[in-house]
């Protein structure tokens, strides 16, 4: 595990404890359960993987790994839900070799990235206009990300319960429907954009920058002064606009489960 060791010195732990703690404000899971300093997070309206995860919040605790980790996964079986652990640098490097001794695979990465707004400028658009219509987004995002309809209960439980402002930005055509989602999180300094979604048909056409400018110059007339923003790392299409808009990567994170049997 020494190239996950080598990551974790390397990032700035301040900085990543700060992007975690806006990153549960910004898609806040139904249960939060503490044990030590590892977050338990369960959702049973909605799958996503950011809201069904441990996630170990301080280096240092190292007590009782096995038995924590086995008392966690009897909370998931419960929820129906197969444990997963996402590991960030802040993560024990004790518990990763714990996992990879027991049989579980890291199997997916993700690209914390952030951007300063108050300069370099952002590109001269706000054609678009957030709303609140939580109906409308959870319709247009499930659409577009082609997941199935029946979750937007779920979806939209998730939204409703953002505390910090948020905006729903949707773009749509009145013949072809939805086109673009973004939504927006405002939590003091920082802008939190989550469900960026563009319609495989419309994508190299500008939409993304287009949508996505518009959520950043919100936030940032708001007083938002850095955004900030999640991606798999495998998501070179993605990769490739954020990093034209002036994302940089500021750490990245992995998901863990045991492998199939285990």
């Amino acid at each position: 595990m020494t190239g996950v060791k080598d990551t974790a010195r390397a990032a700035d732990l301040p900085l990543v404890r700060r992007l975690e703690a806006v990153g549960f404000r910004a898609w806040p899971a139904a249960s939060v359960i503490y044990d030590g300093s590892w977050q338990i997070r369960l959702n049973g309206g909605y799958h996503s993987k950011r809201l069904n995860c441990i996630v170990p919040l301080d280096p240092s605790d190292t007590r009782d790994m096995a038995l924590r980790l086995e008392k966690a996964g009897r909370k998931f079986a419960a929820h129906g839900r197969a444990a997963l652990v996402r590991e960030t640098p802040l993560t024990a490097p004790l518990l990763l070799d714990l996992m990879a001794e027991r049989g579980w695979e890291r199997f997916e990465s993700v690209s914390v990235l952030t951007r300063d707004l108050v300069s370099p400028p952002l590109p001269e658009t706000m054609d678009h206009l957030p709303s609140q219509d939580i109906g409308r987004f959870a319709d247009a995002y499930l659409t577009l990300s082609g997941e199935d309809a029946s979750m937007k209960p779920g979806l939209a439980e998730v939204v409703a319960a953002i505390k910090p402002p948020s905006g729903l930005f949707v773009v749509e055509d009145q013949s072809e429907g939805p086109i673009a989602t973004v939504l927006c999180v405002q939590d003091n300094d920082l802008a939190g954009i989550v469900s960026l979604c563009v319609k495989p048909a419309a994508r190299r056409q500008g939409r993304g920058t287009e949508i996505l400018s518009a959520a950043l110059r919100w936030a940032r007339l708001r007083g938002a002064r850095t955004g900030w923003l999640q991606v798999e790392s495998s998501n070179q299409p993605a990769l490739a606009l954020y990093n034209k808009l002036g994302f940089q990567e500021a750490y990245r994170y992995h998901y863990w489960r045991p492998r199939s049997g285990e």
